[in-house]
């Protein structure tokens, strides 16, 4: 799992590129979940990232579940 948290919307263009990177990688089992202030579902689906949480207890469930599926 890459948890990956922006603060500002200056850096959510930093955010894609570090999708497409790690994507780009081939790193085989990967998940990659985003979230912080400015991010919000739609993005996180935009740039290809597998999970979004508005918030760190809603980071922990999904970062479960992620794990849980891989199992």
């Amino acid at each position: 799992i890459v948890g990956i948290s922006a603060l500002l919307t200056t850096t959510m263009p930093a955010m894609k590129d570090a999708v497409q990177a790690l994507k780009a990688a081939g790193l085989p089992g990967t998940k990659i979940v985003i979230g912080g202030a400015p991010i919000t579902q739609e993005f996180a689906d935009e740039i290809g990232a597998h999970g979004f949480a508005a918030d760190a207890g809603s980071a922990v469930e999904l970062v479960q579940r992620l794990v849980g599926e891989a199992a």
